[in-house]
């Protein structure tokens, strides 16, 4: 049998595939690489579109927190609006009924008696007045209980004016107080 030796040959297609080899090794660190990067660069990216996104969502909110407080004050200004009008326009309802008190006043009031001063609190009437005498003062009492606008009429002080010894020619000085119901609108309008 011939000797042939294989080792040089076993020897260089060893070498050729560890070249191959490493080359491949190569290629593959080279593309994973390249992929890495590609990869890297696409997060990146997403990142900062996500990012951007963010400021303007943050931008926008900080809008729309502007227009809501501009909205709240609006709305309070538009409350505040209202209470006006209300109060104008009751008072506007109510300007006639100070006009129908007086004529009450005027229609309840027999001769002989005198008011001084009228002073309005509320729903309250303080009457200070001055009579000839203590029959005008209980007509007056009278007129004001049958009134439709007047009612708990309390006579608080009487008292008599002038020198004692002449009680017929003396007058005397009267407080009371009233309370003010207004009639039904049906009833004032007829």
């Amino acid at each position: 049998m011939a000797r042939i030796n294989l080792l040089p040959w076993r020897e260089r297609l060893r070498e050729e595939r560890r070249r191959e080899f490493l080359s491949i090794l190569v290629g593959v660190v080279v593309i994973a690489g390249g992929l890495l990067f590609l990869v890297d660069r696409y997060y990146n990216a997403e990142i900062s579109s996500q990012v951007a996104r963010n400021n303007f969502i943050r931008s926008e909110i900080t809008l729309l927190d502007a227009q809501v407080a501009e909205i709240s004050e609006l709305r309070q200004q538009k409350e505040d609006i209202r209470a006006r009008m209300n109060v104008i326009t009751d008072l506007q309802g109510t300007r006639p009924v100070i006009v129908r008190i007086f004529d009450e006043l005027v229609k309840t009031l027999p001769d002989g008696v005198y008011y001084e001063s009228l002073e309005r609190t509320g729903n309250q009437i303080a009457i200070e007045g001055v009579a000839e005498s203590y029959s005008r003062i209980t007509e007056l009492m009278r007129r004001l209980d049958n009134s439709e606008w007047f009612t708990e009429a309390d006579l608080s002080d009487i008292s008599a004016t002038g020198d004692g010894a002449q009680v017929a020619t003396s007058s005397f000085t009267f407080s009371l107080g009233l309370t003010l119901e207004l009639p039904n609108q049906s009833d004032s309008e007829v």
